[in-house]
């Protein structure tokens, strides 16, 4: 299994480059890169994606996109597709599945919320690096919390990222595709620590809910979630980041029946009440585009 992170040495081999050409790419900051404990640290999906970006030709738009939702898991976006009767289909196989999908013309809408190098911003260095659509958006949707999800009133008391590699701790990972494992791994390697300190489950959970339910039954005795899930639930949370939850999609499907109405129903006081009811969200700059290509 490769590693989610590579180090200069690695991402030098792995580009078939010299050491001090991939110094000039942090230098002038064209690489995804995060410096930690005093390395750079190149994550592997972020640094694929812009590899992509650099393929020569032109994109083929397909003839006829179809109608589904991919990428992240939430529930408020779920509730949102339903109420609004848009007529998507919800596919929610985890961020970077969602990007893939939108980029080969498999999916209509992507959720994504996957942090950019340097912790500052969210999703805009990984739609950048998509090869396609060549008319792409990305709106912004929520801000919400993610944090440790507990069994109720947190009995082992954890208080931060650190504490999921305490000895015997049983931790519930999401999928390797999923946004909140690539929190999780920046997290981690903030901290100087990676996934193999932990003591994880053997399988991963495929969204929210299910990392919820692995706590609730007592398989797992946490994992990172959005506070949402475990409000739900009623679990404990910590809180540990903010992060917004953006929405890709291109241009011209912005004005197909489907995304026309989902957009429309964001703007009702109904989608607002939902929010508020399920908790962990903020509405700020809701709709803003933050990228056009």
């Amino acid at each position: 299994m490769e590693p989610e992170y590579f180090t200069t040495a690695e991402i030098a081999e792995r580009l078939r480059l010299k050491e001090r050409s991939v110094y000039e790419l942090v230098r002038t900051r064209r690489i995804p890169c995060s410096r930690v404990a005093g390395k750079w640290l190149f994550p592997r999906r972020l640094v694929d994606a812009w590899v992509l970006a650099g393929i020569e030709g032109e994109f083929q738009a397909p003839s006829a996109v179809p109608a589904v939702l991919a990428g992240s898991h939430d529930p408020l976006l779920s509730w949102a597709v339903t109420a609004s009767g848009c007529g998507l289909s919800v596919d929610a196989g985890g961020s970077f599945d969602g990007l893939r999908r939108l980029a080969d013309g498999r999916a209509m809408l992507a959720a994504l919320h996957l942090p950019d190098p340097d912790g500052s911003r969210h999703n805009r260095e990984a739609v950048r690096g998509l090869p396609g659509p060549p008319d792409l958006l990305l709106l912004r949707f929520v801000q919400r919390r993610q944090g440790l999800v507990t069994a109720p009133g947190n009995p082992e008391r954890l208080g931060g990222i650190t504490d999921l590699a305490r000895p015997g701790l049983r931790v519930v990972l999401r999928q390797a595709d999923a946004g909140s494992r690539a929190l999780l791994e920046h997290l981690l390697a903030e901290a100087d620590m990676d996934t193999r300190a932990l003591k994880a489950l053997p399988e991963p959970a495929r969204s929210e809910e299910d990392l919820a339910l692995a706590v609730l039954q007592g398989a797992a005795d946490a994992g990172l979630g959005i506070e949402a899930v475990a409000r739900r639930f009623g679990l404990g949370f910590v809180p540990l980041h903010e992060e917004r939850l953006d929405l890709a999609l291109s241009r011209r499907d912005a004005f197909e029946a489907p995304l026309r109405t989902l957009l429309d129903f964001f703007r009702h006081e109904d989608f607002a009440a939902q929010a508020r009811h399920l908790g962990g969200y903020r509405l700020d700059g809701l709709g803003e585009v933050v990228y056009n290509r």
